[in-house]
């Protein structure tokens, strides 16, 4: 089954004049999505990928005639994994400069290594958009909002990946993301950064797994396995730029009693983070229920703010004494708070985050009312 993407209106996301950059993950449907988007187009189309030696030649050789003689034919230029060909900015410059007309599309998995390069070059000559696993947005618009009530446990055990949203068997949707842990996940870091200790960094994924909404120590992870706290930092920036963990920063106000100097990171599928840890057992018989709700809540909501364009700062926010709001955004003047409950029971109002900050709200979301938060 093709399930429908939030990009698939042509007019919305293909603009003349402009590279079209889409990033995301590996194996999240960017491929698929971009020649959805093509298939039914009349005019000349060419589609390449950067692992091709000759368009890697070509598009690295900053030699305009070359390039142009090679790609001024075609009305449509899609270079997908657009990472792997060097200097690959440039030869995109060449392209949208001199062909003003023709509708000019690069994808990567990996934005540490592509969007380094399309940084100056492009300045002004693109538009940038980011593919997730499936959104619930997606699924509410295809399915209605029953569907996801009813599928909400399969979602938080097994993720929202494309694949596995066509698999209807659990053991096969188990065997996809071992695949894809083994296979995929850390293939960019592993190719693009030179860097061959892989446990290191899947020891590193298994600690960040077990510590979902809380704060994360740089010193007791590189104390854990052996590494230099900026070896630590270092592996964790390069994950977050593979779109493999995503980091949340503390709220402050320069108030003393609040917890700033720390991080709290989320996984971008909550599949992908059970194939981390090996587990997935149905929610009856898990004792991090909690954990998967408050991933899966800060992910799609993360999903809504950019396909809706919501433009928000986010955190969460602690205080010395235990206080805490799971999930903040700045956005309007405004704070807003929530909090992440999958047990639907009485919750205490934060009424210190309230007292605090007057310009702020609070919000309790659970199985109840999570509809309206992430769609």
């Amino acid at each position: 089954m093709w399930y429908s993407r939030i990009y698939e209106t042509k007019d919305a996301y293909l603009k003349k004049g402009k590279v079209n950059l889409m990033y995301g993950p590996r194996r999240v449907g960017k491929t698929s999505l971009i020649k959805q988007l093509l298939k039914d187009i009349t005019k000349k189309v060419f589609l390449g990928d950067g692992d091709d030696i000759q368009l890697r030649k070509i598009l690295s050789s900053n030699d305009k005639t070359r390039i142009l003689s090679a790609l001024q034919d075609y009305d449509y230029i899609f270079i997908d994994e657009a990472q792997r060909i060097s200097d690959i900015a440039w030869g995109l410059k060449i392209l949208v400069d001199n062909l003003p007309k023709t509708i000019i599309i690069a994808s990567g998995s990996s934005s540490f290594q592509l969007s380094s390069q399309v940084g100056a070059p492009l300045t002004g000559r693109s538009i940038t958009s980011m593919l997730f696993p499936v959104s619930a947005i997606e699924l509410k618009q295809q399915f209605g909002g029953m569907h996801i009530i009813q599928n909400l446990e399969n979602y938080l055990v097994y993720g929202m990946y494309p694949e596995i949203l066509n698999t209807g068997n659990n053991k096969d949707k188990i065997s996809y993301l071992f695949e894809l842990r083994n296979s995929y996940l850390l293939k960019d870091i592993l190719e693009l950064e030179n860097i061959r200790n892989a446990d290191k960094l899947y020891d590193l994924l298994r600690l960040i797994a077990f510590q979902i909404g809380n704060e994360v120590s740089l010193n007791e992870l590189g104390n854990a396995l052996e590494l230099a706290k900026q070896t630590v930092s270092r592996y964790l920036d390069l994950l977050e730029k593979a779109f493999i963990i995503k980091k949340i920063g503390g709220f402050s106000r320069n108030l003393r009693k609040e917890v700033t100097k720390t991080n709290r990171y989320y996984f971008f599928d909550n599949g992908i983070r059970n194939a981390i840890i090996n587990n997935f057992n149905m929610l009856e018989i898990r004792n991090d229920i909690g954990m998967l709700w408050e991933n899966f809540m800060v992910m799609e909501r993360i999903k809504k703010q950019h396909y809706h364009e919501i433009y928000s700062n986010n955190y969460f926010w602690r205080t010395y004494d235990q206080k805490e709001v799971d999930f903040v955004e700045e956005r309007d003047g405004k704070l807003f708070g929530y909090e992440f409950k999958w047990k639907v029971k009485n919750t205490k109002i934060q009424q210190e985050w309230l007292n605090t900050y007057d310009n702020a709200s609070f919000e309790v979301i659970n199985k109840e009312n999570f509809l309206q938060f992430i769609t």
